[in-house]
């Protein structure tokens, strides 16, 4: 029996003023290459919830905790070497990456984990394949999952280089309207009073979202982009500045997941428009901060290139018909200086009497 069968999880259905959180969930669940969802928000605002309403509608329904302790071998694998030295056969030890197969590994406060195995999580959770290597042996095995990371951002951030190989990120805030507070409190009571029961109520619901996910899946290699769609993206991710061609991919794709999930014929720019924020949001930059930047960056050059003329002019200046090859840095033209009479000091030239 697997966690998620352990614990009744919450309904996906159920959850409640979290759409920007749900849609970019589903994406992730469609096209599991997108990267993953990274999910920013304070305390109790229902991250570690979703992740575990997503796992129960995917096809094993397996939900796979990262524990912040966890070593790389227990994330990866292991490889016995002494089985290959002695036997020539490859003796593997699956990790995590492996147990989360088709499921949905979830890693509460991302930010805190090493670089080493947030890289590893990336790689496997980008191309669906984990491969292990050790002392020139190499395994690799199917690692396609929907990796879902959390953090909350007072406890610290993620460096550039590996927040920006997120997918999707969706920023959480508390919720400060009332009438939205106290569904949210209904619900949850009612599911901790009868999870069971409160579950009956959304059967339907979420074998309908177990349904479109799997038509999402078969649908999505049919989809392609036209040239709209492309300029679009393109538009899109030079006007918020981003760095490299990741946003534009990802956006192709989360676009291209949305449609499939509403079984739409085609790509549009609306699909677009509508996943744009989750693939910006963390790659987004100032125009003007980061253009002046370039421009600061392009200018010290040639800053550095006057001083270093002016520095050169300043010692030609300084010795008065010396060639500019024979010149000397930093040499100083010879100064006039005071001649004073000392008593007692007979002078060389004087007539001796």
């Amino acid at each position: 029996m697997n966690a998620a069968t352990q614990r009744p999880a919450f309904p996906f259905a159920a959850l409640i003023g979290q759409t920007p959180l749900q849609q970019a969930l589903l994406l992730a669940a469609i096209d599991p290459g997108l990267g993953g969802v990274l999910v920013s928000g304070p305390r109790g605002t229902a991250k570690s919830t979703a992740a575990r309403a997503l796992a129960e509608l995917l096809p094993e329904g397996q939900l796979v905790n990262l524990p912040l302790g966890a070593s790389e071998d227990r994330l990866i694998g292991t490889l016995d070497i002494e089985t290959v030295l002695r036997d020539g056969s490859v003796r593997f030890s699956p990790g995590l990456l492996a147990k989360a197969h088709r499921g949905v590994l979830y890693v509460d406060e991302v930010n805190l984990l090493p670089d080493a195995l947030v890289d590893a999580l990336l790689d496997a959770a980008a191309s669906g394949v984990n491969t292990i290597e050790r002392d020139g042996v190499s395994h690799s095995h199917d690692a396609s999952f929907v990796l879902i990371g959390t953090m909350n951002p007072e406890e610290g951030e993620l460096r550039p280089q590996l927040i920006d190989r997120f997918g999707l990120m969706v920023g959480l805030q508390n919720c400060f309207e009332p009438q939205v507070r106290q569904q949210i409190v209904k619900a949850r009571l009612a599911f901790d009073l009868d999870p069971q029961g409160f579950r009956a109520g959304y059967t339907q619901q979420q074998e309908t979202y177990v349904q479109r996910i799997r038509a999402a899946r078969e649908a999505l290699p049919q989809l392609d982009f036209d040239d709209a769609v492309h300029a679009h993206v393109s538009a899109l991710c030079i006007d918020a500045a981003v760095d490299g061609l990741r946003a534009d991919l990802v956006m192709l794709r989360a676009a291209r997941a949305l449609a499939a999930l509403e079984q739409a014929d085609a790509v549009t720019t609306e699909h677009v428009e509508r996943v744009a924020e989750s693939v910006l949001m963390h790659r987004r930059h100032d125009r003007e901060a980061r253009a002046g930047g370039d421009a600061r960056e392009s200018e010290a050059p040639r800053q550095a290139a006057d001083a270093d003329a002016a520095s050169s002019s300043s010692s030609l200046d300084a010795t008065p018909g010396a060639a500019a090859g024979d010149s000397d840095w930093g040499y100083l033209p010879p100064q006039p200086a005071g001649v004073a009479q000392v008593k007692g000091v007979i002078p060389l030239n004087a007539k001796k009497r």
